[in-house]
């Protein structure tokens, strides 16, 4: 998977910016046809900054969420409302990333 938001930070910038709020996230959407309904999650991992907004990355999803999502019978409207929650605060998944970080760098 792709992580976007740390390009141009060290990884002691980056351990002091999640002490200070920052987070890795996932994204969900939302896709229904009629009788089926798919929940799917971001391909990509996002680095929201302590001084950044969750929303900055999950607009699209949320669109996509928006659009597509409510059309199918009987999960489009229940997994649609989660989903647009998630876009607005993404799925915090920094302690699983810290490991594998933490476990590539040891090597």
């Amino acid at each position: 998977m792709e992580i976007k938001g740390v390009e141009d930070m060290t990884f002691e910038q980056l351990y002091n910016d999640i002490e200070n709020g920052g987070k890795f996230v996932i994204y969900t959407y939302v896709i229904s046809v009629i009788v089926m309904t798919f929940r799917r999650s971001s391909n990509t991992i996002y680095y929201v900054k302590s001084t950044e907004n969750p929303i900055k990355y999950g607009w699209s999803y949320l669109l996509k969420t928006l659009f597509l999502g409510w059309w199918g019978i009987p999960f489009g409207p229940i997994f649609t409302i989660g989903s647009i929650f998630t876009a607005f605060i993404g799925k915090n998944i920094t302690d699983e990333v810290l490991q594998i970080l933490t476990r590539n760098t040891m090597d």
